[in-house]
């Protein structure tokens, strides 16, 4: 049994579909497409699926992934990519499809691109002036402060077409997982800039030593 990952990227009006509802998007259009993905077993049989990072709803990405199984001892991949495409909805695209070749559990940073517009150019100046920045993030485990300024110490933009555009790596492991909502919330409750007025783009994963997660 090989496992296949399908990467993808959600964008525009597709960012609003949450992590269960794209969970049942993908089973439809599996099932749809009628390639051979493995089941599992029991009363209740349905298709095998896990993604990585679930994405947060309202941002896009484009490197998202879900990994499925198939019995098929040859399959036609870019077949894959052509009938699953052919059947997505509007704002999700299959970029890749192929053998897995690094477990989910290897992602350690996500890289991710964030635009505002231009006036937010003086906000962001005055975090890079702060000498602290604390936010509480909750979690399953319950409510912790994390320091923004020991994972964002300076944030480097640059300015074009009306807008203000970042690149932030965040950690993005098991041990701790950092939203990019953490800074743009931090934004708004400190200096008035609406977090609604950035776009979120995740770009990319890594490993802890920076290689790129396929």
């Amino acid at each position: 049994m090989i496992t296949v990952r399908i990467s993808f990227e959600k964008k525009n009006e597709a960012s609003y579909i949450s992590l269960l509802d794209l969970q049942r998007v993908m089973q439809r259009v599996l099932k749809r497409s009628g390639l051979p993905v493995w089941h599992t077993l029991g009363f209740n049989p349905h298709i095998y699926m896990t993604f990585a990072c679930p994405l947060s709803l309202g941002q896009e990405s484009e490197c998202e992934c879900v990994d499925v199984k198939t019995e098929a001892e040859n399959p036609d991949f870019a077949q894959w990519q052509t009938e699953l495409n052919a059947i997505m909805p509007t704002g999700i695209r299959i970029t890749h499809v192929g053998p897995v070749q690094m477990k989910a559990d290897l992602i350690a940073f996500a890289c991710y691109q964030i635009t505002y517009p231009a006036a937010a150019a003086a906000v962001l100046e005055q975090y890079n002036a702060l000498e602290s920045a604390p936010v509480e993030k909750h979690s399953k485990k319950g409510k912790k402060i994390v320091e923004l300024k020991d994972h964002i110490p300076q944030v480097e933009y640059t300015t074009a077409g009306g807008r203000v555009c970042m690149e932030l790596c965040l950690p993005a492991a098991q041990e701790l997982n950092l939203n990019p909502s953490l800074l743009t919330g931090f934004l708004e409750e400190k200096f008035g800039l609406p977090a609604a007025s950035a776009g979120i783009l995740r770009k990319r994963f890594l490993t802890a030593d920076r290689q790129l997660f396929v």
